[in-house]
């Protein structure tokens, strides 16, 4: 027989996401970031290094690029669908290539020494029937979300989190701080007082770096990097300012810890504040809706907050594999909307065509722009002239306004 929960604890039910925080107006709330050279990192920056050299070859190009990496050892698997142009030898290039870039030469772990396995092979024709019908390469949910705490329109624990660990890599690849290793995480906990960001709590910084130095000198060299993206004010007391906390942080990478594509969702996207339909995005193609349609909910999302519509905005598509259209579009306002939540799903259906292949067409995401996404966030960022973080701009406020007005 169905059970009722008790009347004690349905009373204590609340929203457990900013997203979702209505009753919830003064809380306590952490997102983490992780670096380039974090391992699953290099995955990830590794399986969009080779969407972006298929893509360059043939802009049709059907990619699902997985990667492990570990100890001097690269190992890329997965379906592709490519021009005879594109060789394993050039895969193998691509893969060192951006361990390079992110800034591996150290022993156990380097672009020149790392053994490389290049695994792929044919995409399934039963899902590439599905897929050249115009159809969504798989089943599954994707969320899109927007609110007013940054600029940016993003949700502020990671948002910060991500700009320390940004601050950090410049600092690093620049030579400012030589004394750094690529592999590095941060970790944000804000105080929301009446919904609104206030302050850090806390913050933590874990960075590989030189051997020698001492956990008070890394705290030095990581306290302006902090300090310089925080707004005036919200810095934490000084005893919740946490930097390398095991004291010691030499050993980082793919030596220290294995990485796969895929395992660092969360902080893809909005760091927990937001619902997350559990599908990764790096090194698939476009037909992939876990990737274009989750962009394309980021783009409405970011659109309706920007026009005026709401403080905040949580999107969810639906597809099923071969099938064009969404299967459901679900739009919540969180109660600070200002036309009813049906109204906005007509007008975006005006706006945007929500098939795979109208996602790609209006976001034109058939180019090479993928590498750039793999670290420090999908969302967040700015257009930029090549196409890149096209789901960023906030080109549909005009046109949602002629339709639902001011």
């Amino acid at each position: 027989m169905p059970m009722n929960p008790p009347p004690a604890l349905a009373a204590k039910t609340l929203p457990i996401t900013p997203s979702a925080a209505q009753g919830l107006q003064d809380f306590i709330f952490t997102s983490e970031s992780v670096s380039e050279g974090h391992p699953d990192k290099v995955c990830d920056r590794i399986s969009d290094a080779v969407l972006d050299h298929c893509l360059t070859h043939d802009p049709d190009a059907r990619v699902a690029c997985e990667t492990l990496v570990t100890t001097d050892r690269i190992v890329m698997a997965g379906e592709v669908r490519v021009p005879k142009s594109v060789t394993k030898a050039d895969l193998e290039a691509v893969a060192r290539a951006a361990v390079r870039d992110i800034g591996y030469a150290q022993e156990g772990f380097s672009h020149r020494t790392a053994q490389v396995d290049v695994l792929l092979h044919q995409q399934s024709p039963d899902i590439a029937q599905g897929v050249d019908a115009d159809g969504a390469g798989d089943q599954g949910i994707m969320f899109g979300y927007a609110c007013r705490e940054t600029p940016a329109l993003m949700p502020a624990p990671i948002y910060y989190a991500h700009a320390i660990l940004r601050s950090l890599a410049e600092a690093r690849h620049s030579g400012a701080c030589p004394e750094l290793g690529p592999d590095a995480k941060s970790q944000v906990t804000l105080e929301y007082r009446s919904g609104r960001p206030m302050r850090a709590t806390s913050i933590v910084v874990s960075t590989q770096h030189a051997d020698g130095l001492s956990q008070d000198q890394v705290r030095e060299i990581v306290r302006p990097h902090v300090e310089g993206v925080l707004p005036k004010g919200w810095m934490c007391d000084q005893e919740a300012f946490y930097v390398n906390p095991t004291g010691r942080f030499v050993i980082g990478g793919p030596v220290g810890d294995a990485g796969l594509t895929g395992r660092k969702i969360i902080v893809d996207t909005y760091g927990g504040a937001a619902p997350h339909g559990g599908g990764a995005f790096s090194g698939k193609d476009c037909t992939k809706v876990d990737r274009s349609a989750a962009y394309a909910a980021r783009y409405l999302a970011k659109n309706i907050v920007a026009a005026g519509y709401a403080d905040t905005c949580t999107i969810q598509l639906s597809y099923a594999i071969g099938v064009a259209k969404p299967l459901s579009v679900y739009i919540n306002t969180a109660g600070t909307g200002t036309v009813p939540e049906a109204a906005l799903v007509a007008a975006i259906d005006r706006v945007m065509d929500l098939t795979p292949r109208g996602i790609r067409a209006h976001l034109d995401l058939a180019r090479p722009i993928y590498a750039r996404t793999a670290a420090y966030g999908h969302f967040g960022r700015e257009p930029e002239a090549d196409g890149g973080f096209a789901w960023e701009k906030t080109d549909l406020v005009e046109p949602l306004r002629k339709i639902l007005g001011q």
